[in-house]
């Protein structure tokens, strides 16, 4: 065998074998670093949901068959578990208070965890009656901003509840910052689900994933919305977004979208499902992802935003 022939021919598939991983993800050069790689951080869970990141740049995330939350230390990579008890939770947030904020769907309620695990009902029902499942939920940053929840019914097999819908449809609430005031501020939804808004506070996207539609809308000072339009024809699981505003939708892989609804970008994740995406580790440009039964992490030219 002529090995003067060989060695070219090997480097010309290695590099075709690199071109196509490169050219499968799809994302331009101005969001992504040169040769970077999708990595598997862990494997093994029931299915992974919810990642929030704590303002020390920690990732915690849920294990919803399993109820738990755990925690990833990006300083480390070790994962750890948070709480046992996680009331089912999907969503996940922290507040400025670095309390973790959780939809926990056990009981159709909205949870508090303090950083010892100690936990609080912030919602119970909606005018008296349970709620469908709260299912992803965002706090607007803005000093007079409160918290906005998705709540689509899925049936879940541990209820013990009759699991028709107490509440007429799937709907869209908000929290007044005082905690006391919970109201509906879109009730023409299909199946609302992912959700999150802009750094500054004046815009807010949810996905729409039974209408397969994700809406972006004006967030007015006393928590209302206003001027809703499709910003996408296409639904999410989970969401985020970047500090120049480009939005990264979940489902079949992670899609990335600019502020105007332009794709630019995909990164294809090999599970069944890719549910949601934050940014974490302190500088907050690594993209942490979960998938089916594991999480992902892919490094960042952009960075995520409180």
């Amino acid at each position: 065998m002529n090995m003067n022939r060989v060695f070219p021919l090997i480097c010309l598939i290695t590099f075709i074998l690199s071109s196509q991983v490169l050219a499968q993800m799809d994302v331009k050069k101005s969001l992504v670093g040169k040769n970077v790689e999708l990595v598997k951080v862990a494997d093994g869970f029931g299915f992974t949901e919810g990642p929030a990141v704590d303002r020390e740049g920690n990732v915690f995330f849920t294990d919803q068959p399993n109820n738990k939350i755990y925690q990833w230390k990006f300083g480390t990579g070790e994962i750890l578990e948070f709480t046992d008890e996680s009331g089912r939770a999907n969503g996940l947030y922290f507040n400025r208070q670095g309390d973790l904020l959780a939809c926990a769907d056990m009981d159709n309620q909205l949870w508090s965890f303090d950083k010892e695990g100690n936990t609080k009902v912030l919602i119970e029902n909606f005018k008296g009656k349970r709620l469908n499942g709260p299912n992803d939920l965002w706090i607007n940053p803005n000093p007079k901003g409160g918290i906005y929840i998705t709540d689509p019914l899925y049936e879940r097999k541990y209820w013990d509840r009759d699991p028709a819908t107490q509440q007429g449809g799937n709907h869209l609430y908000y929290l007044g910052k005082d905690g006391l005031q919970l109201f509906r501020v879109d009730e023409n939804l299909v199946k609302p689900n992912g959700i999150v808004g802009t750094y500054d506070g004046k815009k807010l996207y949810v996905a729409d994933i039974g209408a397969k539609k994700t809406y972006v809308y004006d967030i007015e000072e006393d928590g209302y919305l206003t001027n809703r339009q499709v910003f996408v024809e296409m639904g999410s699981d989970g969401m985020t977004i970047d500090n120049r505003g480009n939005v990264y939708l979940t489902g079949d892989g992670v899609t990335i979208f600019n502020s105007k609804g332009v794709q630019i970008g995909h990164i294809p994740v090999d599970e069944k499902w890719t549910a949601n995406v934050c940014f974490g580790a302190g500088d907050r440009k690594t993209l942490f992802i979960t998938a089916s039964e594991s999480v992902y992490t892919l490094q960042m030219k952009v960075r995520g935003v409180w």
